[in-house]
């Protein structure tokens, strides 16, 4: 991205189909397909999307179950590629979009830990360097060498959130997920966000919790039925937001 060296993520024209099969099963689909009925049905998870963030801006997307939040992170994350539009992203992202991606259920933490850190773009020196930091912030020295099979969704996620900060992101991405988890690390993480954003990372955070949106955040983005209803200024936005639910 060379036109603009302050925006970390332009979304141009960006939109999202999803293919649904109808029938459950197979017995279900072979009656369907010999009768003449549709097997798959359509329907746009986004549409028309376009949103410039700038480097350092820390942006809220809030919105009702289903329209089309998680879909939008995983599309800047690049795990999904959107059916009409383009996205580019300046910087080096870590994203926290799903509890537990990345991780493989039968190796241990510990092993996870180099995994995940691959994964997100670190060499094996640096994850070597900062292992101790890593489970430091994550609390889990007594099960580092126990296969991730056997954590919890709140030390998955301890994992996971300690791994994702500690490959020095330029962009992070937060879906849902710090509502895993007990209340003191919930504020750990949140205490670690607010250093992020102090050090001008960008954060996009996806969320049902309006405080953390009206707290942390810069802007906020509203979305329904796949499209963006607003977006700016947090109090207006959640001001929209009350008044459309």
């Amino acid at each position: 991205m060379t036109e603009n060296s302050n925006i970390a993520i332009k979304i141009n024209h960006v939109s999202k189909l999803f293919h649904k099969q109808k029938q459950r099963t197979f017995k279900e689909l072979i009656p369907a397909l010999l009768g003449g009925e549709k097997a798959v049905e359509s329907f746009w998870a986004l549409q028309d999307i376009d949103l410039e963030i700038k480097k350092g801006e820390t942006i809220g997307i809030i919105g009702p179950n289903g329209s089309g939040k998680s879909t939008l992170l995983k599309l800047i994350a690049g795990v999904s590629m959107p059916t009409k539009g383009s996205i580019k992203v300046n910087g080096r992202i870590a994203p926290l979009i799903e509890l537990g991606a990345g991780f493989h259920p039968e190796l241990t933490g510990r092993e996870n830990v180099f995994l995940n850190g691959v994964i997100l773009g670190m060499s094996r020196k640096e994850i070597n360097e900062k292992f101790n930091q890593i489970v430091d912030f994550a609390e889990l020295w007594d099960f580092i060498d126990q296969p991730v099979k056997h954590y919890s969704s709140g030390m998955y996620l301890r994992l996971a959130f300690a791994v994702a900060i500690h490959t020095e992101p330029e962009i992070l991405l937060v879906d849902e997920i710090l509502a895993v988890g007990d209340e003191g690390f919930q504020r750990k993480c949140f205490e670690k966000i607010e250093e992020l954003r102090k050090n001008n990372i960008t954060i996009i955070m996806v969320t049902h919790v309006l405080a953390s949106v009206e707290k942390y955040c810069d802007r906020a983005l509203l979305l329904k039925q796949s499209e963006i209803i607003a977006i700016g200024k947090v109090n207006e936005v959640l001001k929209k937001y009350s008044n459309n639910v």
